[in-house]
């Protein structure tokens, strides 16, 4: 029996490693593309194949389409999880930056999208997973450029849905909520750098970075959400992992732009008086190690 093939992009690490796992262990042929090939050898060591990819060159993308379909003649699954988010104001994020997440989230995943639906097509089958966001259906302060690459993929999705449907294939979105992967601090961390002090909106970025984030979600219960969506003889259009996931798409749906204003600044608001209330705290730390110094 022919074994079903996969390509998963971005497998070096978080959800689409758990990904590549997930379908191998589930009796499919693997393809695993990233731009760094060592962080996969855990991959190469299970059987998956493992191939150096940058989602941004064409010919990189074609090389790893064209080596699925040489050894194996078809391909039957595409998930699209390459991509990151460079996080700041629209004002002091650089054009080039901007650009480039457009480039890696959209055009690279439309461009495996163009290589993979002839064959998709002859088959008169195929899966295609593009993995979003539930920024892909809202906004906030300081991600006005990774949400807008976000809502064009989910929009060129749509699209594509309805394109490809009589020809048996179906494109499903994946709209991870916060997830427990090092993405959101490194995020941060690089948005903290890349501000600058004097920025009017550096206060902003202050309170972002230093807000909590503790979300339950693992990279494998993404995997296993894929899996799902992928398996599913009649999939949905999207699918979210958590109740609180659907709660936040179904509220940006259902209420006014103006209305989920104010509930982004409120929350603002709180993280500003926790981030100031920490500062408090550190700084009476500080006060009594030096007393404490002091009377030694």
């Amino acid at each position: 029996m022919t074994k079903s093939v996969a390509l998963i992009t971005g497998a070096s690490s978080g959800m689409g490693k758990a990904a590549a796992i997930q379908f191998n262990n589930a009796g499919y042929t693997v393809y695993a593309g990233a731009r760094h090939t060592e962080p996969m050898a855990e991959l190469k060591q299970q059987g998956i194949h493992t191939m150096k990819l940058d989602v941004t060159d064409h010919d990189s993308n074609k090389a790893f389409v064209d080596a699925a379909l040489e050894n194996e003649g078809r391909i039957d699954v595409l998930i699209n999880n390459a991509g990151y988010g460079s996080m700041g104001a629209v004002e002091d994020v650089d054009q080039a930056e901007a650009k480039r997440q457009f480039d890696v989230n959209v055009f690279g995943a439309a461009d495996l999208i163009q290589l993979v639906l002839p064959t998709m097509r002859a088959q008169h089958a195929g899966k295609i997973l593009n993995n979003s966001s539930i920024g892909g259906q809202m906004y906030s302060p300081l991600g006005g450029w990774y949400y807008a690459s976000k809502h064009a993929l989910e929009a060129l999705s749509d699209s594509l849905r309805l394109e490809v449907k009589n020809f048996g294939i179906d494109v499903i979105i994946i709209e991870p909520g916060g997830t427990k992967t090092n993405w959101q601090q490194v995020a941060a961390d690089h948005m903290l750098e890349a501000t600058p002090k004097d920025s009017p909106y550096r206060q902003m970025v202050e309170i972002y970075a230093h807000a909590s984030m503790n979300f339950s979600a693992t990279a494998d219960d993404i995997a296993h959400l894929m899996f799902k969506a992928a398996t599913t003889v009649n999939p949905k259009t999207r699918y979210q992992l958590s109740w609180g996931d659907r709660a936040v798409v179904i509220a940006v749906r259902k209420f006014s732009y103006k209305t989920i204003d104010r509930g982004i600044r409120f929350a603002m608001r709180i993280a500003e008086r926790n981030l100031t209330k920490n500062r408090s705290l550190e700084g009476a730390d500080e006060d009594q190690s030096t007393d404490n110094s002091q009377m030694i």
